[in-house]
């Protein structure tokens, strides 16, 4: 069944897309991540034009991120006082993002920069992601105890000045790090079409020592209105929001996010955590190969640029 989605000016299928938001939509249940870093190559990979692919992606996100905070909510495991801190870096850092979006877009880079930026990002993490599981399950199979982080336990950190408390993540510590770390994900979410989970959650908990039971919910509460104010400007500046794309990813992703919940509580933490690693690793050869690969059509002619 062809639809017409009327920003990407193009007709696809309509299962196609609700098949999509339902891999990604199971792969993060399973895995716990927002699937972001996914879904915008895998749009990229089906024709959907990468800057129509960031903006519409940061609608998915929002959509998602609410219905975690709710539940996350109802469990007391969200620190609103940290939310505050990281989602004000994340709103500075999504001006800046669309910001360099538009400027590399007017300069008719940004298809270039979006696949440059994945290549070395997914490369980079699935890298780390891939060496963590790695010792973990040989750590395992040993019989040795994989060591922990205690909430609470600060190196450098601890002598920052600008110390605030927060109080739901029984933490005392300066607000810089916070705000660093929300600025680069605004940053990310503008010009990528990422939540950020995937980099908020490791550093809320290694950087800042925050426990695990309310990292969760506190990134998600972030990312929601990081990424809804990253998807107000481009709409209203760059115009590559589709709706209806956007629709047909969340109603796919809302019943596949259900079932990865239950395939996830299977499977042991590390091996979550080497699958995912391999996945991310997949898509960064992928982006990396049609980056050098010789095209099909050698030259394409754009229509309504301006220039």
């Amino acid at each position: 069944m062809q639809i017409y989605l009327p920003i990407a000016e193009m007709s696809v299928n309509a299962f196609v897309l609700l098949g999509l938001g339902g891999a990604v939509g199971f792969l993060s249940g399973m895995f716990g991540v927002g699937g972001g870093f996914l879904m915008t190559p895998l749009l990229i990979f089906t024709g959907i034009p990468p800057a129509v692919a960031v903006g519409t992606e940061a609608v998915q996100i929002v959509a998602t991120s609410m219905s975690g905070v709710l539940a996350h909510w109802r469990r007391k495991a969200v620190d609103f006082k940290m939310a505050g801190v990281l989602l004000a870096g994340g709103a500075v850092g999504s001006i800046i993002g669309v910001a360099i979006f538009s400027a590399l877009r007017s300069q008719g880079q940004i298809d270039l920069f979006i696949s440059l930026a994945y290549v070395l990002f997914l490369g980079v993490i699935g890298a780390l992601m891939m060496n963590e599981s790695v010792r973990a399950i040989r750590a395992t199979r040993a019989g040795r105890s994989v060591s922990a982080r205690r909430p609470g336990s600060h190196v450098w950190i601890h002598g920052l000045p600008l110390k605030m408390r927060f109080r739901r993540s029984r933490l005392y510590i300066s607000a810089i790090p916070p705000l660093l770390i929300g600025l680069a994900v605004g940053i990310l979410a503008a010009i990528m079409g990422v939540g950020g989970g995937f980099i908020m959650v490791p550093a809320m908990i290694y950087l800042l020592r925050m426990p695990t039971n309310v990292v969760v919910g506190t990134s998600l509460f972030q990312i929601m209105f990081v990424t809804g104010l990253a998807a107000i400007m481009h709409a209203t500046l760059n115009q590559t929001v589709d709706i209806v794309l956007a629709l047909l990813l969340l109603v796919g992703g809302v019943i596949g996010a259900q079932l990865g919940v239950r395939v996830g509580h299977r499977l042991r933490g590390e091996q979550l955590r080497a699958l995912l690693a391999l996945l991310v690793l997949a898509v960064c050869a992928r982006l990396a190969w049609d980056l050098v690969a010789t095209p099909d059509d050698l030259y394409t002619v754009m229509i309504g640029t301006g220039l």
